[in-house]
């Protein structure tokens, strides 16, 4: 279910609301997790025993904390701590990365003459595996490190893992974020205000600049790379530079409003990364909540800054482009970020600290070519889109419509216009300055209206993030 669809915001929402504001504290965890089960089972509904495994992984790592904090000696806290993470991991591999290791070793054994074949699962990739999967995972560390106490209540931890803001593409929370708050909240008119005020934002983002500039590289795709030319091969590039951002930008600001409107309080997931002048600072910006896990469970553990760092940071690197997609070119991705972030590290940080247009420059390049390999899983197209950005590296017989930069860059000027202002923060700072005004509050709700009309036009595209 699209939070910028009719059905969220017609029937789920208000039906979610009415029942949690009139049921007493003791009973909103309880209608929270019920109404997480049905909205999972609403996007999972012709593969509904997905939810049970959702509801298995709740329970699993429930009983793995549970006996985890029971046991005394080391070793049986490893064996608990081991056994959960062998479910998480598992469960996550089978359904998203079997088929392509089976793919790659399949090939191997073919050119090596074997006879061998791996058999494919072909499983659909169940919604939001690779957001929960974390979520839970650093909830039994931290259990395990006595960092947090395993919870008593089975349906607190599923409330936790459940909840629907949050659930498909995060925010990734972890339990010590939100354990007081699990128990005791505050649910006010106030809330429900901001939360809302926050919400009409994200969707604002997402209907009416996402949507408009992703158009562009819908199109760039539907013509094929072969026959773009040059200037639309920049163009469509940069649209889908903005469309993920204010795409992913703007889930996670309806997911932190609805979460404001329950009475949580969700870590925020971006801070302008397009203004960053370097790639180490684009991380620290970008999809925060993950980096902060990544730091957290994997980073720190391996040593960090201490010892083997350009180790650490492959391994970082590598599961990050892994846990974004099964494909080599999530893989290639992930590479090349390692390899940026080690030549800043390096020299090039120093440099940008002492000329800082340079690291603006270098950003204006880098964050749109670092989203092509992201956005083009056929390593074959990439090339091709590569040839089409940089032209006389390479000669080609397909005939090229010359006036189609200018087709669709009339087309989404404006959208494009607005992406550009918005990066900048400019426009944020303003609502944040007049958000309680008469005319920002009469701005907001020309925004949601607008967004229902575009809606009604049949512009709810699915989230991004919601494929991974």
């Amino acid at each position: 279910m699209v939070f910028s669809s009719f059905t969220f915001l017609i029937y789920f929402l208000p039906a979610f609301l009415l029942v949690y504001f009139l049921v007493p504290g003791t009973w909103k965890n309880l209608v929270v997790f019920v109404a997480s089960l049905l909205f999972y089972y609403y996007g999972v509904r012709e593969h509904p025993l997905y939810v049970l495994l959702l509801i298995l992984s709740i329970a699993v790592n429930y009983m793995a904390a549970r006996h985890m904090e029971k046991g005394k000696g080391k070793r049986r806290r490893q064996i608990c701590l081991a056994m959960g993470m062998t479910w998480n991991i598992g469960c996550l591999f089978v359904f998203k990365y079997a088929d392509f290791f089976s793919s790659n070793l399949n090939l191997l054994f073919d050119r090596a003459g074997l006879t061998v074949a791996i058999p494919y699962i072909h499983f659909v990739l169940p919604i939001g595996i690779s957001f929960y999967t974390f979520q839970i995972s650093s909830y039994l560390i931290d259990v395990y490190r006595r960092k947090i106490k395993a919870e008593n209540s089975i349906l607190t931890l599923g409330t936790y893992l459940c909840m629907f803001p949050q659930l498909i593409a995060g925010p990734i929370v972890t339990y010590s974020q939100v354990e007081t708050q699990m128990k005791q909240r505050e649910c006010s008119i106030g809330n429900l205000e901001d939360g809302f005020r926050e919400f009409t934002v994200g969707m604002a983002l997402k209907v009416l600049i996402a949507n408009r500039v992703g158009y562009v590289w819908t199109q760039v795709n539907s013509i094929g790379f072969e026959s773009i030319s040059c200037p639309l091969a920049w163009l469509g590039i940069v649209a889908y530079t903005f469309q993920i951002y204010f795409d992913f930008y703007g889930y996670s600001l309806m997911a932190k409003g609805l979460g404001r409107i329950m009475g949580f309080d969700f870590p925020d997931n971006f801070q302008d990364p397009y203004l960053s002048c370097s790639m180490t600072e684009f991380w620290r910006r970008w999809h925060m909540t993950l980096g902060s896990w990544l730091r957290e469970y994997v980073y720190i553990p391996l040593g960090g800054n201490r010892k083997h760092l350009y180790r650490n940071l492959f391994c970082v690197w590598m599961l990050t482009g892994l846990w974004h997609g099964a494909s080599w070119n999530f893989i290639l991705w992930g590479l090349i970020l390692f390899l940026l972030i080690v030549l800043e590290k390096w020299k090039l940080l120093k440099a940008f600290d002492r000329w800082p247009l340079l690291g603006r420059v270098y950003m204006i390049l880098a964050i749109p070519l670092s989203w092509l390999i992201f956005a083009v899983g056929d390593l074959k197209q990439l090339s091709i889109y590569l040839w089409r950005l940089f032209p006389l590296y390479h000669a080609s017989g397909n005939v090229v419509y010359s006036g189609d930069f200018m087709k669709y860059g009339t087309l989404c000027f404006w959208p494009l216009t607005a992406a550009l202002l918005c990066c900048t923060g400019v426009v944020r700072k303003l609502y944040e300055t007049k958000k309680y005004t008469f005319i920002m509050t009469l701005g907001l709700v020309l925004l949601f209206w607008a967004c229902v009309y575009c809606m009604y036009m049949g512009l709810d595209d699915p989230f991004l993030y919601y494929q991974f």
